[in-house]
């Protein structure tokens, strides 16, 4: 029996989950839209429990989750593409620098987004003011919604697939050029550093963690650079990126490098927030 007929096919959805006429709006958009706007809701309603927060105050009012969700939403998409454009293809975009605003031909980096987040929430706390770490805790506890969905549409949208594998839960992707049966890694993200991450962040924020400021912040920053890392091993890296460094013999690639300082970064904030005091509601 052919490899092809032992694999799933590939759902046939069209990329567009809205058109009229020549105008439609992509499930990626969708994805975004969808989860910044649950991501909102969600802030809202923890600052509306002041109990959860140090001494019974939440960093900002419920209302002002509404102008955290424009510095964030603008730091994603700027330094999302940014970062794309740095880490991944700096070549093509130094020849083809107007290239570089062209979004909806894709092409975003989610270590560029979360950069741009932390300078959108960072200048969001200058302006109001308010708590730097009790603020990321908050927007931490929301971005798994953000990448939940937005990995699903990387599914959909037949992108960023995996290597190859002839698994019983193997695709061959329709923009695949090799047409070989490969990890659907975008669902592996979905699930490890969308679902995952959520129900972890939301064990730990409503049984106290978010009264130790930053400790929400640091678990989501180790938790989302070690489930990139290890869903590296199975998604096909971009074009000569997949061997940026060889420690020990083992190949790292592009994402794996990139995500392997979050680690080290969140479980050191988890390590400050765990020896502060510990402030009661």
């Amino acid at each position: 029996m052919p490899l092809l007929d032992l694999v799933l096919p590939f759902p046939d959805i069209d990329p567009f989950a809205v058109r009229i006429g020549p105008i439609g709006i992509r499930w990626y958009a969708l994805a975004y839209i969808v989860g910044l706007l649950l991501g909102w809701r969600y802030v809202m309603m923890l600052t509306a429990r002041p109990r959860l927060w140090p001494d019974g105050t939440p960093p900002f009012a419920p209302g002002r989750a509404e102008a955290l969700l424009f510095f964030c939403t603008f730091g994603v998409i700027l330094g999302g593409r940014l970062g794309y454009v740095l880490f991944y293809n700096v070549g093509y975009y130094i020849e083809n620098p107007l290239d570089i605003v062209k979004t909806w031909e894709g092409g975003m980096s989610f270590h560029g987004g979360f950069l741009g987040v932390v300078a959108g929430a960072l200048l969001f706390c200058r302006l109001n003011p308010a708590p730097v770490l009790s603020t990321a805790d908050a927007i931490a506890c929301a971005t798994p919604f953000g990448i939940l969905f937005g990995r699903i549409a990387n599914f959909v949208n037949g992108e960023l697939w995996g290597k190859p594998w002839d698994g019983p839960w193997a695709f061959v992707f329709p923009a695949d050029p090799a047409q070989v049966p490969r990890h659907p890694s975008q669902l592996y993200e979905a699930a490890l550093e969308g679902l995952l991450l959520m129900i972890v962040l939301a064990v730990v924020a409503w049984s106290g963690g978010l009264r130790r400021p930053g400790l929400v912040a640091g678990v989501f920053i180790a938790g989302y650079g070690a489930s990139r890392a290890i869903v590296e091993f199975y998604r096909e890296a971009n074009p000569g990126l997949d061997c940026v460094v060889a420690p020990l013999g083992q190949c790292l690639q592009q994402g794996q490098l990139l995500s392997l300082p979050m680690v080290a970064v969140g479980l050191a904030l988890v390590a400050y927030a765990l020896t502060r005091r510990s402030a009661s509601a």
